[in-house]
């Protein structure tokens, strides 16, 4: 595939999200009730999708494009440690869930990320998240696979492309993220 198609892919894909527009609004609601409420946003993906997982929650407790004061979330996959125990000891598809049931509080998010909506470990930690009655939301692609369904709040990216729906993910955090600056930054003193 050449430079061009890769790029042309991509831009089909990111001109598709409007057709998404009734899940994006849901999810950003439910992104910024639970910030308001003092809940924490628990993400996790594997792969490139740990990295936007990171990403994600290194936005809100860090900051996005304005100063604001930290907002809690917490990457599922950041601790090295915990997440070995985890996979040495009860296996590989319990290294999200077991942290959910572990450090979810209720009025928390769940927010999971998958190109393809097929990690067993994905649909592990949605299913422990409809258990403990928490919110989610899925980040899918590939038309959202076996995990398709099952979060409160599916963000399925039209297209066959798992490259083009991470770059779609990542686009999608950042409108999230701007949403919660323009909620969450105190407003600038005028002179």
């Amino acid at each position: 595939m050449t430079f061009e198609n890769l790029l042309a892919e991509t831009a089909r894909t990111l001109h598709a999200l409007p057709s998404l527009r009734p899940a994006i609004d849901r999810a950003g609601e439910m992104i910024l009730s639970t910030l308001h409420r003092n809940g924490k946003l628990l993400v996790c993906g594997n792969g490139g999708s740990t990295a936007e997982a990171a990403h994600f929650a290194t936005e809100l407790v860090g900051r996005f494009a304005k100063t604001r004061r930290p907002l809690p979330a917490l990457a599922l996959s950041s601790d090295g440690s915990l997440v070995t125990c985890i996979g040495n000891d009860f296996g590989f598809d319990e290294i999200f869930s077991r942290q959910i049931n572990g450090l979810a509080r209720p009025g928390d998010l769940v927010v999971v990320l998958s190109s393809s909506g097929n990690s067993a470990n994905i649909l592990t930690a949605l299913q422990e998240a409809r258990k403990l009655g928490l919110d989610s939301i899925a980040f899918l692609g590939r038309g959202g696979g076996r995990c398709r369904g099952l979060a409160t709040c599916d963000l399925i990216i039209p297209g066959d492309s798992g490259a083009a729906a991470q770059e779609c993910h990542l686009f999608l955090i950042h409108y999230f993220c701007t949403l919660i600056d323009q909620e969450f930054a105190p407003p600038v003193p005028s002179r």
